[in-house]
């Protein structure tokens, strides 16, 4: 499966969502599908989108949140998945593209390939709910069952090393942190 089109897959789901990615492969591809005033792309920040998303979801539980991250970044912050577990909030929805490789910058392997199982490593820390998935239709039954489900998942979908030919988006960070802010206090108005 390709993470590109795991995303646009759930693409009508996202526009729904708070959505906040980690950096290179995963937003630029959730950027080629289509920007959204709710996408956070989170640059120069490796490991710490699952606590980004984990700060929104807990601050505005009104909102569904989902977190695209990558096996490379969560495995730089696996105490986060710990702290997930914590405040478990019902409104985190938190996906792990696992390609077993560092793709975005350079290829290099993750601990995953080699054996390493994120979503064993989140259901020990206390994920309630977490699952693996290695094709397109398991990915979106999983995806769509979760968001139904409205408690905290760990969604690892197992995704081929490929990625865009630039890891960049072409929207200026700053102009994605103010958007995306002037948004989500948009959001607070309609509550």
């Amino acid at each position: 499966m390709l993470r590109i089109d795991a995303m646009k897959a759930v693409y009508p789901q996202l526009e729904r969502c708070i959505v906040v990615t980690i950096m290179g492969a995963v937003a630029a591809e959730l950027q080629s599908l289509g920007h959204r005033p709710g996408f956070f792309y989170l640059q120069h920040a490796m490991g710490l989108a699952s606590s980004m998303g984990l700060g929104i979801a807990l601050s505005r539980p009104e909102l569904q949140v989902v977190v695209l991250d990558g096996d490379g970044s969560i495995l730089m912050n696996l105490g986060s998945l710990t702290t997930l577990a914590r405040y478990r909030p019902k409104n985190l929805l938190h996906v792990v593209f696992d390609n077993e490789s560092l793709l975005s910058v350079g290829g290099f392997p993750t601990a995953t390939a080699t054996g390493s199982d994120i979503a064993a490593i989140a259901a020990a820390a206390g994920v309630p709910r977490t699952a693996t998935v290695r094709a397109l239709d398991e990915f979106v039954a999983a995806f769509n069952d979760a968001l139904v489900a409205r408690e905290l998942t760990t969604l690892v979908a197992k995704v081929e090393a490929k990625g865009p030919p630039v890891f960049l988006t072409d929207l200026p960070m700053l102009e994605n942190r103010f958007q995306f802010a002037r948004y989500l206090k948009e959001l607070g108005g309609r509550r």
